[in-house]
């Protein structure tokens, strides 16, 4: 356990950096729409903090597929429900979406998931199988 633990960390701390430059580029997009004229130092400092540590958490998690007793599918579930509350916890704290869009967040947020998460798996899938049969050969 304390592998994994170290591997979540690692991974979290080497993405980290991502969340802030994500921001930055959200930021720079809702100033040129003109959503977002000035950020107190508050909103700034909050939204850095939270990008960051959500970046963290969700490179950290992807550690769950490193567990070879645990099953693929289960461990995509662990996934899902760590980014969800994740993401939908930092988004409600920061005002990034409103109490009454948590519905239709939660549906598009599992549709995507669900979506990635299947194209990454049978792609990945495929080539093992391909592998195995180059092996069998």
């Amino acid at each position: 356990m304390r592998k994994y633990l170290k591997d979540f960390c690692f991974r979290g701390m080497m993405f980290a950096w991502g969340g802030p430059v994500i921001l930055a580029i959200v930021w720079t997009f809702l100033h040129k729409a003109g959503v977002v004229s000035s950020l107190s130092v508050r909103e700034v400092a909050v939204g850095i903090l939270s990008m960051t540590i959500m970046a963290f958490i969700a490179a950290g998690i992807s550690i769950v597929y490193q567990i070879e007793n645990l099953p693929k599918a289960f461990a995509g579930l662990i996934q899902m429900s760590v980014l969800y509350a994740d993401y939908l916890g930092f988004y409600l704290l920061n005002g990034w979406i409103p109490l009454n869009r948590v519905g239709a967040f939660t549906l598009i947020y599992v549709v995507i998931f669900a979506v990635v998460w299947s194209i990454i798996y049978f792609t990945v899938r495929r080539k093992v199988d391909k592998m195995n049969r180059m092996i069998n050969k």
